[in-house]
């Protein structure tokens, strides 16, 4: 009986420390972490889906936490690829929750981890593993609605086209 208090002090403890370690929002993303994350889901996702003309990503980011020089972003995230004949419409891509893991040497930062969510009945308790329990809620809420994400790739989109023009 002992040890089990002691087992779940100790998770208690870890989980607690976890969610103070917690910065709300994108405030502690620079403008090179939001470089580097994008580029990296830009060329995760080269071959992912079918060849489109431009691929762009966009994220909202709900916290960040670091841990022994390693930074976690919880964000949502959404890419497509476009053709200049379908303008704004996005022909694949994908948007889903994801964690992003970078570590920072000198002023760069590099991925080092991306997690997303598995597929079907795995996919709620995926989430749940992925995400401190104050980020849950928001990775549940987006599911499907894009909101802001669409405006934010619209405007990409838009400069693209009018560049090409």
């Amino acid at each position: 009986m002992k040890n089990l208090l002691i087992l779940l002090l100790a998770v208690w403890f870890l989980t607690g420390c976890n969610e103070q370690n917690l910065k709300d929002g994108d405030e502690q993303i620079t403008e090179a972490m939001d470089a580097a994350i994008s580029d990296y889901i830009l060329e995760k996702n080269e071959d992912a889906f079918a060849p489109t003309e431009k691929q762009f990503e966009v994220h909202r980011v709900y916290g960040t936490s670091e841990t022994q020089g390693t930074i976690s972003v919880y964000m949502w995230s959404y890419y497509g690829g476009f053709n200049r004949a379908t303008g704004t419409e996005t022909q694949s891509g994908h948007s889903m929750p994801l964690v992003i893991r970078m570590s920072k040497n000198n002023d760069e930062y590099s991925v080092i981890e991306y997690i997303e969510p598995e597929d079907g009945s795995r996919y709620q308790p995926s989430l749940k593993k992925m995400f401190p329990r104050r980020y849950l809620k928001f990775a549940e809420r987006d599911a499907g609605n894009l909101g802001e994400l669409q405006k934010e790739m619209d405007k990409k989109v838009k400069r693209w086209l009018e560049s090409q023009a």
